[in-house]
């Protein structure tokens, strides 16, 4: 893990650690995956979150406590989305937008985690720098992994809100290669948020007897 944790190289005068740059990687891979429908993006989401786990752990506990939590919704998304992929006609998960209802749980599950993560982190200074925005990308990482578990659109938009504050975060902890990657994180969730978009309106659209198909 020492190896790991070493410096790969520095770009723009930021150091370049090789578990923050393997870990992204996959990361960055399990999103297009996820963008693809494709079941594999869970077994890579799980990778890439035990590579970061070995990253920050021993100085950055929140993040790696984080990267935990990851790796287990990543088991509970493989499980869903193996269950799911027949009721899409590719065989891939059929996406759809949340009701109202499961919005709301998820707006509320997030504001309720963020606050209670933050007074976790500022009751225990070891577990994180910057309690708040680390407790905002921790629990909006798992609502959004919820919610791509789930084949649910907003999950693309959970990501874009992540990202917000990702972005300047992992900078600022000089994870410069998180910081690089979340930006093009934001290229795929577009591309990505657009496609469910038009699937989902194309699964919900009926289906007109003897038309075609």
């Amino acid at each position: 893990m020492n190896t790991l944790n070493s410096e790969a190289f520095v770009l723009f005068g930021q150091h370049i650690l090789w578990s923050d740059m393997v870990g992204n990687l996959f990361g960055l891979a399990a999103l297009a995956l996820g963008w693809r429908r494709s079941i594999w993006t869970w077994p890579v989401q799980f990778l890439a979150g035990l590579i970061l786990f070995g990253a920050f752990f021993g100085h950055l506990t929140g993040s790696a406590g984080k990267q935990a939590v990851v790796m287990v919704v990543a088991l509970y998304g493989w499980w869903q989305w193996q269950r799911g992929k027949e009721q899409g006609e590719d065989g891939h998960i059929a996406v759809r937008f949340a009701t109202w209802r499961e919005r709301a749980v998820m707006a509320a599950a997030a504001a309720a985690g963020t606050v209670a993560v933050a007074l976790l982190f500022k009751a225990y200074p070891t577990l994180s720098w910057d309690p708040w925005p680390d407790a905002y990308i921790f629990v909006g990482t798992v609502v959004a992994m919820y919610a791509q578990a789930r084949g649910m659109v907003e999950f693309w938009f959970a990501w874009l809100l992540v990202d917000l504050v990702g972005v300047p975060l992992n900078f600022a902890n000089g994870y410069a290669f998180s910081g690089f990657v979340y930006v093009i994180y934001g290229a795929l969730v577009l591309w990505g948020m657009r496609d469910w978009w038009l699937r989902s309106r194309q699964a919900a659209r009926p289906t007109l007897e003897g038309a075609p198909a």
